[in-house]
């Protein structure tokens, strides 16, 4: 003997996707037996009208079927277009990672630069000649505040660049959450579809 749960998933295997087709199909054919058979004009009216009312059921539920085929494959259409879209800006955002890291290693080569400037103004300030070294000063100052702004502005540029970041890795996490709960929400309708239609069965 087949238990509750080999029963309904054998159901389901004959039945599709549970929409009740089968037992329509059965009820049509058993219908147009009785058609044949009928004996009266009454009774042969009721039967043609009952099979006209299953094959309406039929096509209704052929109909919704394919409109929600279509549905599937629009929405499966778009799930790939999104991908792709995530791909893309994951990659940029690659890109832009690579790029603040050479702008990186670029303010640690000028900060580094200014100390072995540093070091040698305090050499200068030690020469005998007072006059060449205030120029030797006031060179390497003007370079020193060159090299400032220069730092500054990659520091800028790369604080701006970790923000653009964030504000990337926020909009694909909201993205993934809108996916998760669309499929979610798809879920939902379907269940509740499936139930309406038992309850309509019973």
């Amino acid at each position: 003997s087949f238990s509750s749960d080999e029963v309904i998933r054998k159901r389901l295997l004959i039945d599709g996707d549970g929409a009740g087709d089968d037992r329509r199909i059965n009820l049509l054919v058993k219908s147009f037996i009785k058609w044949c058979n009928s004996g009266s004009q009454e009774e042969g009216d009721l039967q043609y009208q009952r099979m006209l009312s299953t094959l309406s059921q039929c096509e209704f539920s052929m109909g919704k079927t394919l409109l929600v085929y279509d549905m599937n494959l629009r929405e499966m259409e778009n799930y790939e277009k999104i991908y792709k879209d995530i791909e893309n800006s994951i990659a940029a955002a690659h890109e832009k990672i690579s790029e603040c890291k050479k702008q990186i290693l670029q303010a640690k080569r000028i900060r580094k630069n200014r100390q072995e400037y540093d070091a040698l103004a305090k050499v200068i300030q030690h020469h005998p000649d007072r006059h060449e070294t205030l120029k030797q000063l006031e060179a390497l100052g003007k370079e020193l505040q060159n090299l400032s702004h220069i730092k500054e502005n990659v520091e800028d540029k790369l604080e701006l660049r970790r923000k653009q970041f964030h504000v990337l890795l926020s909009t694909i996490h909201e993205l993934q959450q809108t996916l998760e709960n669309d499929e979610k929400l798809s879920e939902a309708e379907e269940s509740q579809e499936t139930q309406m239609e038992a309850e309509a069965k019973q």
